[in-house]
């Protein structure tokens, strides 16, 4: 059994058999749909009420918006605190794994923008450069060169 860069071999609950799964995926799973990345990006900017977050995200149904909020705040990437009891009223705003997926969302965001009539890319503040993302070995202590990234894998 040969595993890809993407998935993962897992057993199977069912029958304890071994079977294929794609972590990405399981990440699409959790927050893979558009309005769920809208409203990740949307906190960004700090905590939001679901005012704040209507009028940010205008084309999001409110009923959709509701959806999308307990989903994200099931799935640990956003947290809710209450702000008025009467009536109850509630602050979105993202946890550490909220946080680190938006990091996710900016290269997303950065692939997208490059490629598209925007034509827009992440910059660096102080000297206006184009920012590259590169894989970061921590216990080597130095980047990961292109022929070691295409062999990536989780294990």
């Amino acid at each position: 059994m040969s595993r890809g860069p993407y998935h993962v071999w897992v057993a199977d609950s069912a029958d304890d058999e071994l079977r294929r799964e794609s972590t990405l995926d399981a990440a699409l799973e959790r927050v893979g749909d558009r309005w769920s990345f809208l409203v990740v990006e949307a906190l960004l900017e700090g905590p939001q009420r679901f005012g704040e977050l209507q009028a940010q995200l205008s084309a999001i149904a409110p009923n959709i918006l509701i959806d999308r909020l307990r989903r994200l705040e099931r799935a640990g990437v956003i947290a809710s605190r209450p702000y008025s009891r009467r009536p109850a009223r509630l602050a979105y705003q993202l946890t550490d794994e909220g946080l680190e997926l938006a990091g996710v969302l900016r290269l997303l965001a950065a692939w997208g923008g490059g490629r598209s009539e925007l034509g827009q890319a992440l910059r660096h503040l102080t000297c206006g450069s184009p920012l590259e993302a590169r894989w970061f070995c921590p216990t080597c202590a130095r980047p990961v060169d292109e022929d070691e990234a295409s062999a990536l894998g989780f294990v």
